[in-house]
């Protein structure tokens, strides 16, 4: 399954890991420190300051795009392993595979079911009841019946 990868998904993963690291940071820091050394020497010139405004605007440019590459693959291979965890699961609704597909307000929608069905389940005294989206008020219902007919019983 692992296909080689072409020389900017090479390059991306290599920069990704380097400019995230303590040693990038550090360089960072360094440029910075001899940028500010430097001043008196250019006696805080306009040259002097349109050096590190240049040098700070080319690099966030180009880091913008390698970030935003790395969080589309991150991004994607997280959503892959969730929806094959939801297919992998009996009591999971396999309608909620790919919703990132679905408008702002859709989603919305199905924020406030859920939201609904944490309401439902604050309320039983079970904390290990829970429900698909799929079968939530049935599920709710018969559990409630259920819990009367118990307590029925018991006195």
């Amino acid at each position: 399954m692992k296909k080689k990868k072409n020389l900017f998904e090479r390059f991306s993963n290599w920069a990704t890991a380097a400019t995230g690291s303590s040693a990038a940071f550090m360089i960072a820091i360094a440029a910075i420190v001899i940028w500010l050394a430097t001043g008196p020497l250019a006696k805080y010139s306009d040259t002097w300051q349109l050096i590190i405004n240049t040098g700070t605007t080319i690099v966030t440019f180009l880091m913008v795009f390698l970030i935003q590459k790395s969080q589309n693959k991150d991004s994607k291979a997280i959503h892959l392993k969730l929806n094959e965890l939801l297919a992998a699961h009996d009591g999971a609704s396999n309608r909620m595979v790919d919703i990132e597909d679905l408008t702002e307000k859709e989603l919305d929608n199905l924020h406030k079911f859920y939201q609904q069905l944490s309401d439902l389940a604050e309320n039983e005294d079970d904390i290990t009841c829970t429900h698909s989206i799929d079968a939530a008020d049935e599920n709710h219902k018969l559990k409630l019946v259920r819990h009367k007919k118990m307590v029925e019983k018991t006195r």
